[in-house]
């Protein structure tokens, strides 16, 4: 306990000396203040935006996408990484297909996607999914494929039908790794869905930083950055309480 409460006032005097030094260099005029206002600029903007509303109707718009795509990638990688996971021959045939589609940047898709859907809410999701997918689906593959063979024997000799053993065996050792690829499809889908606001001109952080950046209002550019610093952060930090509580029992073991 005295470790961690350690290490956690280490990462706060870390922040506040990278602000600090942030606030020198834009009050020295290192960088022009054109390009790089200081914290207390940045600051204003952000309760100038919350206060105006705009701010809170951007960052909603950009959580409801994210979400969206990664409950759909999760879905989907989930349920088909389990089905080629606990099959060998499934893993053999589909192995070099998923790893040829693995490394395609889900940038490369987009205009595959503005092709079929447009400049729309359906080409920025679909990205967001198609991008998100991957993580999810290989670490699922690969947790169905790692259980340990000895309890499936177990499970024959109880007579255990498949789905209890999907459920009772499977799933549980598996999902260590499903919730890892979760929290990186997580990260994923932030990052595409500020992409796709940015290119889609859809409402949110993404296109009302790209609007800042082109009319020099960096107050309000750095403001937005900083919204989505703190959206990625407490997402993340919600995914690993979720994951320690689903995963307590290896604690305990």
């Amino acid at each position: 306990m005295n470790a961690r409460i350690g290490w956690r006032l280490a990462s706060i005097v870390v922040g506040g000396l990278f602000i600090l030094a942030w606030q020198f260099i834009a009050s020295a005029h290192i960088v022009s203040p054109v390009y790089l206002p200081g914290p207390d600029r940045t600051w204003t903007a952000l309760v100038r935006g919350f206060a105006s509303g705009t701010l809170l109707a951007q960052l909603l718009q950009t959580v409801q996408r994210m979400l969206l795509g990664w409950l759909l990638a999760s879905l989907v990688g989930i349920v088909v990484g389990a089905c080629i996971g606990l099959s060998r021959p499934a893993r053999a045939y589909l192995g070099p297909t998923l790893e040829f589609l693995r490394p395609l940047p889900a940038s490369a898709v987009i205009p595959l996607g503005i092709a079929f859907f447009g400049l729309s809410d359906g080409m920025v999701l679909g990205v967001i999914a198609f991008g998100a997918l991957w993580p999810t689906l290989l670490a699922t593959v690969h947790g169905f494929a790692a259980v340990e063979p000895c309890l499936y024997e177990v499970s024959r000799v109880l007579g255990m039908s498949r789905l209890a053993v999907i459920w009772k065996i499977a799933l549980p050792s598996s999902l260590p790794d499903i919730l890892g690829g979760m929290r990186l499809s997580l990260t994923v889908s932030l990052i595409l869905a500020v992409v796709g606001e940015m290119l889609a001109s859809r409402t949110g952080l993404g296109s009302g930083i790209l609007i800042a950046a082109r009319t020099f209002h960096a107050p309000d550019l750095y403001a937005g950055v900083v919204l989505l610093g703190m959206l990625g952060y407490i997402t993340a930090q919600g995914l690993f309480a979720v994951e320690a509580r689903l995963l307590r029992w290896r604690a305990v073991r």
